[in-house]
């Protein structure tokens, strides 16, 4: 079944992998971005929607199947904006994914995010994450969770670990997350779930 994918962060360097392996499976994605935002580097059968995640309107997950978070407010900004975009927006994109009936969930966290009082320099970072995750949990909504460990803009690695193998202190390929998360949204098989991932 092809399927209406919103994506949040679509043109993040996560995000245009992940448009990219929802168009190559045959599915249909929409890619949620601010006013002013650079969409050039998306493949032009993407749809845009525009919207903000700090001001969300009630509409935004409208004839969507499924949503993808795999947005943050980005390493270069503060407090602040972590809370307004990575915990916060989170939030709001899964209340209204609830109301408009999506059928899957899948949310792009991080390795530490099952911490409830995380400390040091990535604590607010790790809590933000902790706490849009446990609100997804207790949404109600079908949902996945991926948990990667430190990024790297390498190339698919094509060997992906999952769950209690992972070694914290390797690295993920963002290809090979948004191969996950593309695959957790369309086929399931993570339903329900809060995984840690690597690449191998």
């Amino acid at each position: 079944m092809n399927m209406n994918v919103l994506v949040a962060g679509a043109t993040g360097k996560t995000g245009h992998h992940l448009v990219q392996a929802l168009i190559e499976q045959g599915h249909k994605p929409t890619a949620l971005v601010r006013d002013g935002s650079d969409t050039s580097d998306l493949p032009d059968t993407v749809n845009l929607r525009e919207g903000d995640l700090t001001d969300l309107q009630g509409d935004v997950c409208d004839g969507m199947d499924a949503v993808i978070f795999a947005a943050g407010s980005g390493s270069s900004t503060g407090p602040e904006m972590t809370d307004k975009v990575d915990r916060d927006g989170a939030k709001k994109l899964v209340d209204i994914a609830a109301g408009a009936g999506v059928e899957r969930f899948v949310m792009l966290s991080t390795v530490g995010a099952d911490q409830e009082n995380p400390q040091g320099e990535m604590g607010h970072y790790l809590k933000a994450k902790h706490e849009a995750d446990e609100h997804l949990m207790a949404s109600g909504l079908t949902y996945a969770i991926v948990r990667p460990v430190a990024l790297t803009d390498e190339d698919r690695s094509m060997k992906i670990v999952l769950g209690k193998e992972v070694d914290k202190t390797a690295t993920a390929a963002r290809a090979d997350v948004a191969e996950v998360l593309c695959n957790a949204v369309t086929t399931g098989t993570l339903d329900g779930m809060a995984v840690e991932m690597q690449s191998a």
